[in-house]
């Protein structure tokens, strides 16, 4: 899925207003993005399966299977890896080592376009907005886990925001626990609760949800994941920027960061680490970077965040 962008001629206009609070707001004042089974072999400390035993959540053993080659690959799905930030992700992952099945809807242009050849990598037709049994099929069962970075199309469909980035995540899920896939890895945005979290004045959620109440359709998709029983890491960035990462990485708690931007090259990052950090499961996190952030590890990053 393609993302959506908003010039900033569109969205400076909105930060005139008396309140030091909203007239800084990054996240409307850069380029935005609405990017909105069992017995599986996870030998290494990647991908580790988890289990809710009552209200605990506790981390299973690493386990092998004799004769399995330790260092074999991992497969993840990555929905929306035509997106601006969906590319950047397949990119990352292919770089540290896993194979990669990019989930497109135009097969033929991402090969050409998008995509050098790559023997890790698989280029499959996938519209989230075809349903589970599809999805499930482009999904398939060899792969390990689901990256979600898809992204309603511009376009006259007022419903399409909700039919992506609800309903498509949605369909994401279900496909997942039909093929027994027990990692979900969600690209959101911050400020999906801005009701509740009393910034329903802020110009970034009145722009965005202008647009097809987008931000709403998103929270409902979290909702959905976090009743799902899967394994999830929702991560919510700021505004969204195509230039190179500048300062460090801040990861705060959902419903605290409400401004802020990050380059789509740190969001592709935190992705790719969440599958890599047990401290990452069953959690949501919010992300912008900021220049005076000191530096820290992502294993004291995610462990910083309180599991749900």
């Amino acid at each position: 899925m393609a993302s959506l962008f908003l010039p900033n001629a569109i969205t400076s206009s909105f930060f005139n207003f008396n309140s030091q609070r909203l007239h800084s707001c990054p996240l409307c004042n850069s380029f935005l993005s609405l990017s909105f089974s069992s017995n599986r072999l996870t030998s290494i400390s990647i991908l580790n399966s988890n289990k809710m035993e009552g209200n605990e959540i506790t981390e299973e053993t690493a386990q092998t299977q004799s004769g399995e080659n330790l260092n074999v690959k991992r497969k993840i799905f990555v929905a929306g890896a035509s997106g601006s930030t969906g590319k950047k992700i397949v990119e990352q992952l292919l770089a540290r080592g896993f194979e990669v099945k990019a989930g497109v809807r135009d097969v033929s242009k991402a090969k050409t376009t998008l995509f050098p050849a790559n023997p890790a990598l698989q280029i499959v037709k996938a519209d989230v907005t075809e349903g589970s049994a599809k999805l499930a099929e482009a999904i398939g069962s060899d792969s390990e886990a689901v990256i979600c970075a898809t992204g309603f199309r511009r376009g006259w469909d007022l419903f399409a925001p909700w039919k992506v980035d609800n309903l498509g995540t949605v369909n994401l899920v279900e496909a997942c626990r039909d093929l027994g896939i027990n990692r979900f890895i969600l690209i959101s945005s911050i400020l999906v609760n801005g009701a509740a979290m009393g910034q329903i004045l802020n110009p970034a959620y009145i722009i965005l949800n202008a647009l097809g109440l987008v931000l709403i359709a998103k929270l409902q998709a979290e909702k959905h994941i976090r009743k799902s029983g899967i394994d999830y890491t929702i991560i919510r960035p700021g505004g969204l920027k195509n230039e190179p990462p500048t300062g460090n990485l801040v990861m705060a708690p959902e419903d605290t960061l409400y401004e802020g931007s990050i380059s789509r090259d740190l969001v592709a990052e935190v992705a790719v680490e969440a599958l890599l950090h047990s401290q990452a499961s069953y959690k949501v996190v919010e992300i912008v970077s900021r220049d005076d952030a000191p530096k820290r590890s992502y294993e004291d990053l995610f462990g910083s965040v309180k599991q749900h």
